[in-house]
């Protein structure tokens, strides 16, 4: 385990939900080598937890902002958690 690992956890706002927002997340932590999860909240958020290399986090928290072509980010709720090494892939939660 590195002491680069890190935990986030990012509450993503704006017209996020029907817009692929999911999918691209998954992509993207594929893409930097994170694991985690992402899922579509009740009040019309997302929630994504990223475990990996902070650099690699910001990253991907950098294309979150930017999102698939059709979302549009007003926020992220970004909190920094201990990593915890729980997740061997990232997936979509339903």
């Amino acid at each position: 385990m590195s002491e680069n690992n890190a935990r986030a956890r990012l509450i993503i706002e704006g017209r996020v939900q029907g817009v692929f927002y999911r999918a691209f997340t998954r992509e993207t932590a594929a893409f930097l080598g994170l694991r985690g999860w992402v899922r579509n909240l009740p009040d019309g958020n997302v929630e994504a937890v990223l475990e990996g290399d902070k650099k690699s986090i910001g990253k991907a928290i950098a294309k979150c902002y930017k999102g698939p072509p059709a979302s549009r980010v007003t926020n992220i709720d970004i909190k920094w958690e201990e990593f915890t090494a729980s997740y061997d892939t990232f997936s979509i939660r339903y």
